[in-house]
């Protein structure tokens, strides 16, 4: 419990608003997806991935938790699931040796992003996210507390930002 408070008070620090952001894509998503007005779901992580589908209006996703796809089934039906290449990937949680099999199988291609929730529920799993956005083939990553978004875009310059939301 105290791991989590220490870490939402170290996260408000480092985070920013849309007025931080200076890639247009991130700036972009940032205010006219998470920030907009439209609440989809209670749940935060849930939340923002909803608004990420609809956002992007992705057509072919892979989630690994039961409701949270029932959720998505029911919203947007004509998502497909678990095809070979996915526009967006929702994980429980991700290491890097697993983004590196996804990688490697072709589940993902340059446009797919990746999120991941519950990224500061252990120190365990932040300690996870961080190598993860490590990595060279991550170029940018959102810590959005409750969830974090990754993304593989190769024109994309490697940034990671902390933003509330």
């Amino acid at each position: 419990m105290i791991f989590k408070i220490l870490s939402y008070l170290k996260f408000l620090v480092k985070s920013t608003n849309q007025h931080g952001v200076h890639s247009p894509f991130v700036f972009s998503y940032v205010t006219q997806c998470l920030y907009s007005k439209k609440r989809l779901h209670k749940n935060k992580s849930i939340n923002v991935l909803l608004k990420t589908i609809a956002y992007f209006n992705f057509d072919s996703i892979s989630v690994n938790n039961r409701s949270f796809r029932e959720l998505v089934k029911q919203n947007f039906p004509e998502v497909q699931f678990d095809k070979n290449t996915v526009d967006l990937l929702f994980m429980n949680e991700l290491s890097t040796s697993s983004f590196e099999k996804l990688r490697s199988e072709g589940k993902l291609h340059n446009n797919s992003l990746i999120l991941v929730d519950s990224i500061y529920v252990s120190h365990q799993n932040l300690e996870q996210w961080n190598q993860l956005i490590a990595l060279p083939g991550i170029t940018v990553s959102i810590d959005m507390y409750y969830c974090g978004l990754i993304s593989i875009r190769r024109e994309q310059v490697k940034e990671h930002f902390t933003i509330r939301i």
